[in-house]
Order: structure tokens, then sequence, then C-alpha cells
């Protein structure tokens, strides 16, 4: 198991911020929100926000401010599971998380489970971090991600958290100030399809919970999803299924 000694989100410090501690006692992860500088292989350098850096034991710890402020997450913690101890990250060198919004949100529930003593306390915080752990994993396995991505990201997440919502790609590109073309091409780059192509899929994907667990019309369903037009519901449920919604519901 692994034991936390603490864990802590959306800290903010000022701009003369500064953690220098030539021999770490514990494993220490940082995922900073804002810019910062990193003491690595002998120089400071400067890393955008969304970076996470892991610090065994017995290792230099130095990193400050770059901004009017320095914002982060951190989780200061002991172990001996493997998946840590002899994981593949990079150690005292920052990497870009390829979803920053996930991996707070993890942070988050670590810092409630870490603060409250609960009956699953201890399997809770291991799950937890056997999570995040996989997530940084994930990120340091991407190209390197640029301030753009983010906000294709966010993008993202509200198609899928709202597909009902009336999307249009010119919509989308306004949100994000750039142009129709140039959103359809980043997002393809980014995610391997186009935004539409996620509106669609997102909105299909609601309507089979629907038609599997609700007693709603065909109609209604459309409607629900995010359709002005109940015939071109039919059509591309049937495109992207290749049944109809009553089939579909049949079936």
């Amino acid at each position: 198991m692994t034991h936390i000694y603490y864990v802590e989100c959306n800290r903010t410090h000022a701009s003369d911020f500064v953690i220098d501690v030539p021999v770490g006692y514990h494993w220490l992860l940082v995922m900073t929100k804002t810019p910062a500088e990193f003491w690595v292989d002998g120089t400071l350098q400067q890393y955008p926000a969304h970076s996470a850096i892991l610090y065994r034991p017995q290792q230099k710890v130095y990193y400050k401010a770059c901004a009017d402020e320095f914002k982060n997450d951190w989780l200061r913690f002991e172990t001996k599971e493997p998946y840590i101890t002899e994981t593949s990250l990079p150690l005292g060198v920052p990497f870009s998380l390829n979803d920053p919004i996930f991996c707070h949100k993890l942070m988050e529930l670590l810092t409630i489970e870490h603060n409250y003593d609960r009956d699953y306390k201890r399997s809770s915080i291991d799950y937890l971090l056997r999570l995040l752990f996989n997530k940084l994993l994930e990120s340091n396995i991407q190209t390197k991600l640029t301030p753009q991505y983010y906000n294709l990201l966010q993008l993202r997440n509200a198609i899928q958290n709202n597909p009902n919502d009336y999307w249009t790609v010119q919509k989308m590109a306004e949100q994000l100030m750039i142009s129709p073309g140039y959103l359809q091409t980043m997002y393809k780059k980014a995610f391997g399809v186009t935004c539409m192509e996620d509106v669609i899929e997102s909105r299909i994907s609601l309507a089979k919970e629907h038609l599997s667990h609700s007693t709603d019309s065909v109609t209604e369903i459309a409607f629900r999803c995010g359709y002005q037009n109940v015939e071109h519901f039919i059509r591309q449920f049937k495109k992207v299924t290749g049944v109809t919604p009553n089939q579909f519901r049949s079936s």
C-alpha cells in the first residue's frame, strides 16, 4: 500500500514562491496549472502549465514560480508499490499532461479520501492512485502538447457532456476564437475524428441509452438528443448503427 503524508489541490502561491530541497525524503508528485521553472539536468528550465513531475526519495527537488502566481496540485507520499517504484515515468523531469482536467479531478478525490476517515479509505486511495498513474503514463507517451490542445480538450469535454446542445462548426470555432477550417484540422489531428463526428457519436450514444432504458417516443428522444428534425435523426442513427431507432429498441 501507499501512505500519503499530504495532498493538496489548487494551491496558489505568490510570484516569489520557491521549493528548494537538496535531498527529498519521500516521493513527490507535482502537477502545475501555471508555468513554472524546474531544476533539470543541472540547469533551471521553464515548463508550461499542465506539466507533471515525479520525484523519488533522495532526489533533489527544486521548482519555482515564473509568473505572477504559481498554482498546482501536489502529493507527498511513501510507497512500495511496483507500479510506482518501478515506473517508466521520468523522475525529476516534467512532462505534459494530456488530460489535466481528469488528473485534477483524481487529485481532488484523493484529497477528500485522505482528509476523511472512512471504512474503505485505504482501498479507495489505492484505486485512485493506480488510475492517476495510468493517466500519467498515457501522458508521458504523447507527443508535445500545445496550449491550443487544451482548448480543444475542453471543447471535446463540453461536446461529450452536452451532446444535445446546438453544436455547429461555426459556433465551436467562435468559442475558441479560431477559423472553422483551422478548428476542423486541429481537432482531427488531436483526436482522430472531426468535431462534428464527435457531436454525432455523442448524440447517438445518448439516443441508444434512451431507447434502451426509457419508453419515450423516437420523436421525444430525437429532440432530447439535440435534433430539430426527427427524420434527420432517424437517417443519422441508421447511418451510424446500421438500424433504425425502432429496430435498435426492439432488438
